[in-house]
């Protein structure tokens, strides 16, 4: 526990700013999710709390797969 304590110590911001990155992407995803009604991404998104890496990733990467998915269906 010492060690923790000393790391944040040294870098009071890190805790504050890795806060307020995750807040962000998290509230972009939920709101993205929920327009599109998804469900099950919806519950993902808020229970997981991954820094924003999850986040990141449903609001990047998975359009990409929903549109190769689309194009098939055609």
């Amino acid at each position: 526990m010492p060690q923790i304590n000393q790391f944040l110590a040294t870098y009071p911001l890190l805790l504050p700013v890795i806060s307020i990155w995750s807040a962000i992407w998290k509230g972009l995803a939920l709101w993205k999710a929920a327009r599109k009604e998804q469900k099950p991404w919806f519950i993902a998104l808020l229970v997981i709390n991954t820094v924003g890496l999850l986040e990141i990733i449903y609001l990047f990467v998975v359009p990409k797969f929903e549109k190769v998915a689309l194009r098939k269906q055609k």
